[in-house]
């Protein structure tokens, strides 16, 4: 009797031993897939500061090609990142990893990485077109009657209808802009809350498994 009880604690000992094991496994692998989501984020916003870069260089010298050659890099940058970022979460909603949490906020972040992404292109197509009282005039529909003299379709009497008009339209012009400004803003603002969450828990299982936090020093070192 004693026999089968020593036994049987031995065994009982071993499937703790396994169960802590597989335990810490899994979290190495959780910690791993966070980091390269930061990593993510920091190609993300590597991205930004190179579209607002390119954007800035347009505006001042011009460069439609050169600026569109960008666009697209940027776009396929963007994608790449959000396929990642989804493969992680898939990994996360696995029953093998069981973090559904972790999923959801993943998800929460790409959503408003989309939404900063639609806001900011439309921020450069406002920008690009300007208030439409500043903006220049083609003279192609124009009557030329000399080479160098022509009538101007543009020119109309100045009355307080098309005062109003003009001023409508710079306003809402001003109104738009300022919402996609606002909208960038608060997008940036609930994905640094996401981001603080997914440090916390880095944090929590860096707690929990030591040696993970030396391997992540010992690589910086080395970066």
């Amino acid at each position: 009797m004693e026999d089968f009880e020593k036994k049987l604690s031995i065994k009982e000992s071993m499937e703790i031993e396994e169960d802590e094991g597989s335990s810490s496994s899994k979290n190495k692998e959780i910690l791993h897939l966070l980091r390269k989501f930061l990593d993510v984020q920091q190609r993300r916003a590597q991205a930004y500061s190179k579209l607002k870069t390119g954007f800035s260089e347009y505006m001042n010298s011009g460069g439609e090609l050169a600026y569109q050659q960008l666009c697209s890099e940027i776009t396929i940058e963007f994608n790449d990142c959000s396929k990642q970022v989804l493969e992680m979460e898939s990994l996360f909603l696995n029953p093998d990893y069981g973090r559904v949490d972790l999923a959801q906020l993943l998800r929460a972040v790409q959503t408003h990485e989309k939404q900063k992404l639609h806001l900011t292109a439309t921020i450069q197509v406002l920008k690009k077109a300007g208030r439409p009282s500043e903006r220049p005039v083609s003279h192609e529909n124009c009557l030329f009657k000399k080479p160098m003299e022509h009538e101007c379709v543009h020119v109309h009497e100045i009355t307080e209808a098309a005062g109003t008009e003009d001023a409508e339209a710079n306003a809402e012009y001003d109104n738009a802009l300022k919402e996609a400004i606002r909208g960038v803003q608060d997008a940036v603002t609930a994905i640094n809350e996401h981001l603080e969450e997914l440090r916390y828990e880095i944090a929590a299982l860096e707690a929990d498994n030591p040696t993970c936090r030396i391997c992540k020093i010992h690589h910086q070192k080395f970066d």
